[in-house]
Formats: C-alpha cells, sequence, structure tokens
C-alpha cells in the first residue's frame, strides 16, 4: 500500500468520525492529512502507532467514506516516527513589511470579506490579498466554477468566471479597515483595479487611507470585460507602466504588481512595472482556458444557460507553468533583485518551497483553500518546519532562490552522460506498463519474460526515463550518471 495514494482517498471530513470515536484521544484524521498533504514528517504526532496497532479499529469502523474504509492502522504503521527540532523562523520581511510566515490568501473569494479573512488569520495565515476592489460591481454569473481530474484525482484544474469583488467600494474600504484594526500583526494587502488614470490613482488613495499594508495591482484578471481591463493591460508593458504610475501617485505603501501569464514572455511588462514605481511583482495570475464541451448536449462545461466564455484556469496543473514565469523573472538581469510573490498551483508545502527556491518571498494560495479551506495552512506551515529543521536552515530567508543556479538554458546540459533506469524484479508486478509506453512512445528498449517482468535492452536504452515515470509500483529507479557509449 503507498501512504499517499491511500491518503488520498481520505474524504477530509469538516467534523471526522474517525477522531470523535477514538478511545485515546488520538487525531487520526489530522495525521492522515499530514500525510495527504505531503507532511508524513509530522502524521506520527497525531497518534501513537504502537497503541493504534492493538486497536480495535474504531476509527475504521466510524469512516464514512462511500467506498471502503481508509485504511487508517495501515497508513500508521508506516509512519516513520521523527523528531525535529521546529526551532526555525518562518518569518521574512516582503517589501518592507514583516510576515510572520510566507502564506497569504490570494486575491480571490478566498479573501472576500471580513468574516473569511479573519477565519483565515486566526488559523494562521500570515496575510490576506483582500479581493480586487474597483468603481465597477459586477453581477457574477451562474455556475460559475468548473473543475478538471484525472485517474481519479478530481480536482487538478479550476476554471472560475469570477470577477471583482461584488461589494461596493465603501463596503470593502470599511472591510479593510477593520481587518487592520483587529489583526494589526496580519499583513493586508489591497488589490485594486481601475480603468482610468484617475481611477487608479484615486483607488490606491483610498486603500491607503483604510490601512492597507501593500497595494497589489490587478493587471491580469482573464475574465474581466472592457478596454483597458484585467489581462488586456498586463499584456500591454505602456500600460502596465502608466498605471503603476499612476497608483504610485495616490499612495506611500509598497506597490506589487500582479502579471499575466496569458502572454509570450512576462519580463517586458514585469519590467515596465518597475519603471514605473512599482517595488515587486507578483505572478501568476489565472490562465485563459475552456474546459470542455458536452459531447451530448454540445453545451460548453461550466454552462450558463447553455453559453460559456473563456476565463481563468487555476489548480495544481498550472504550478510547473506558474514557476517557468517565476525563473524568467528571477533571472532576468533587468529585475535583479526586485521581490517576487508566487502565485499558481499551490496546494503543499513542497509547492511553496519550489516557488521560494525560485526566488520568491512569500507565496499567495486560493484554489487549494477552496477545495480544502483554510486548515491547510497547519500542513504548509509544519511542514515547512520540519523541512527547514532536516536540512538545518534556521531562517526562510536562507532558502530565497537558492535553486535558480540550477536551472540552465538547454544548451548547456549534460549531454556526454547517460542515466539507465534499474529494475527492481522483488517490486516489479508483471503489469508491462514499462514495456508498452517503451514499446508505444520509447525506444523498444524494454522486454518482458514469461511472467512479466521487465528487462533493459541496454543497446537501444536511450535513458529517458519514460519507464521510471510510468511504473504503478516503483520497481524502476535510475542509476548513476556513466558516459554515453558511441
Amino acid at each position: 500500500m503507498k501512504l499517499n495514494e491511500e491518503a488520498a482517498r481520505c474524504l477530509l471530513c469538516e467534523d471526522a468520525k474517525c477522531s470523535a470515536v477514538c478511545p485515546k484521544k488520538f487525531d487520526p484524521a489530522r495525521m492522515v492529512r499530514a500525510v495527504r498533504f505531503e507532511n508524513g514528517d509530522i502524521g506520527a504526532n497525531f497518534v501513537d502507532k504502537n497503541i493504534c496497532a492493538e486497536c480495535e479499529g474504531f476509527c475504521e469502523k466510524a469512516c464514512i467514506h462511500y467506498d471502503f474504509p481508509v485504511r487508517i492502522r495501515k497508513i500508521t504503521e508506516k509512519l516513520c516516527e521523527n523528531d525535529f527540532d521546529e526551532n526555525v523562523d518562518l518569518s521574512i520581511d516582503f517589501l518592507g513589511v514583516k510576515c510572520e510566515n510566507p502564506f497569504f490568501l490570494s486575491s480571490s473569494v478566498v479573501a472576500g470579506n471580513y468574516e473569511m479573512c479573519a477565519r483565515a488569520f486566526k488559523m494562521g495565515w500570515a496575510g490576506a490579498v483582500y479581493k480586487t476592489v474597483g468603481f465597477i460591481k459586477p453581477v457574477e454569473t451562474s455556475p460559475r466554477f468548473d473543475a478538471i481530474g484525472k485517474e481519479g484525482t478530481p480536482f487538478i484544474g479550476f476554471k472560475n468566471l469570477e470577477q471583482i469583488s461584488d461589494h461596493s467600494l465603501e463596503e470593502n474600504l470599511e472591510i479593510i479597515k477593520r481587518l487592520k484594526k483587529d489583526f494589526p500583526t496580519k499583513v493586508i494587502v489591497a488589490s485594486i483595479m481601475g480603468e482610468t488614470d484617475e481611477e487608479w490613482t484615486s483607488l490606491a488613495r483610498l486603500v491607503t487611507e483604510a490601512g492597507a499594508d501593500m497595494i497589489e495591482c490587478n493587471f491580469s484578471c482573464p475574465q474581466m470585460v472592457g478596454e483597458g481591463l484585467g489581462s488586456d493591460v498586463g499584456q500591454n508593458p505602456e500600460l502596465v507602466k502608466r498605471y503603476t504610475e499612476c497608483v504610485k501617485k495616490g499612495t506611500h505603501l509598497p506597490v506589487l504588481a500582479k502579471m499575466t501569464p496569458n502572454i509570450g514572455n512576462m519580463e517586458p511588462p514585469a519590467v515596465a512595472a518597475i519603471c514605473g514605481g512599482a517595488n515587486g511583482i507578483a505572478a501568476i495570475n489565472t490562465i485563459k482556458c475552456i474546459t470542455g464541451i458536452d459531447l451530448e448536449s454540445l453545451e460548453p462545461f461550466n454552462s450558463v444557460s447553455g453559453k460559456t466564455a473563456v476565463s481563468g484556469y487555476s489548480g495544481k496543473s498550472v504550478l510547473p507553468i506558474a514557476l517557468r514565469f517565476i525563473c524568467d523573472m528571477a533571472k532576468c538581469e533587468k529585475l535583479k533583485n526586485i521581490p517576487l510573490s508566487g502565485i499558481g498551483g499551490i496546494e503543499t508545502w513542497r509547492d511553496a518551497v519550489q516557488f521560494i527556491l525560485l526566488g520568491c518571498e512569500n507565496v499567495q494560495v486560493t484554489t487549494a483553500v477552496m477545495q480544502y479551506g483554510y486548515r491547510i495552512i497547519d500542513d504548509l506551515t509544519s511542514g515547512l518546519k520540519a523541512y527547514m529543521a532536516r536540512k538545518k536552515i534556521s531562517r526562510l530567508t536562507d532558502l530565497v532562490g537558492k535553486g535558480l543556479s540550477n536551472i540552465t538554458n538547454p544548451d548547456n546540459l549534460d549531454r556526454e552522460s547517460i542515466s539507465y533506469p534499474v529494475f527492481d524484479s522483488e517490486k516489479c508486478i508483471g503489469c508491462k506498463r514499462c514495456f508498452v509506453s517503451c514499446r508505444d512512445g520509447g525506444h523498444q528498449a524494454i522486454e518482458t519474460d514469461k511472467n512479466g517482468k521487465a528487462r533493459l535492452i541496454g543497446s537501444k536504452c536511450v535513458g529517458c526515463h519514460l519507464c521510471v515515470l510510468v511504473c504503478p509500483s516503483g520497481a524502476i529507479g535510475k542509476s548513476r550518471r556513466v558516459k554515453r557509449r558511441d
């Protein structure tokens, strides 16, 4: 049994019955959730594996899974008991503002009113980029969300038609003011969007007076309509520069420019924003998409009275795209030492660390919160602490940008050596998945015996590692690199 696959079956109930019935008052639900969010290092803290091994399985009997109970005791058996010193510092200064940890809510429905932001702050989120405010008040569609999945994973990508805040500007300003008053140590970022020079300046002045700590300019919302709005701005460096200058006229606060990924190269508008006075860059916003068409009705998914529109795509599936844009900007000479806020596909602490290693000083999350709730902050912070302790890194700032040097031009990659796949016959289950993929999508370098066990044909193998990726049992590993044979 693979821990992550079994933990992924958990429904992540709000009031988990498995924990409620535990006679020892352990918290198996929290343990499973830790494993689910790639945080197994701390999973053992919520149970006692020795006691659980002798238990009658009250937790599993109480599990309400629609198929069959999550095998909680099996997960518990496989947990490693790690005693990490978590005395590490997750705080970081971002744009001159002290942040208790790098985790912010991004500008969206998850940071759309006082009650939501307050609950998130109480649970441990360091800051919130309040849902974009402006002088317009949109009327939202119904429905406005869609999701796509793959092979038992129902939520790898997410589409939304949401526009900026549907509260009045006056309401939103009052909420920002109240949040800063009630949570003075939390970071309140006001996301703004105007349609004219005057509106950008006025919005900057109003949110500054309301008590925001910094401003994020929304140059990138893909579902806003109207000339000069959303991603239409982010694709136009001249307009980005001009609107940034307008914002700086209305505030003394640090300013973030939020970039659109609906563009070939993000560096030109990002540089334009800095030339206009922005202090940092946030990226990415959602990617323009259509999630699909119903083959029977011919109506689009996310149908609104039979119609839909191109709108923003987010979720785990966009993470590699977001990392690429972040890396491009971090390596751009004209953006050297410009602070970055990373957004896009962050679900676990491991995802967040990817952004930090590529140069981000903080990260923003929306889609994972929509799916799992604010509670994921526990796994984000504890997972990051455990990782830093294991790596003997005491300060978060020491991680920022440490992975950039290993990203290079394709022409600089080592092409004189090769790493061959290594087959473990004990783990091989004889499914022939590797054989099929190599035969039909590789170099026909795998053969199988009468039991379906795989063997490498070394003379044909080019070390592409497709077989490693498709093996369902983890039976194929990687060898050390050797000089390529002629």
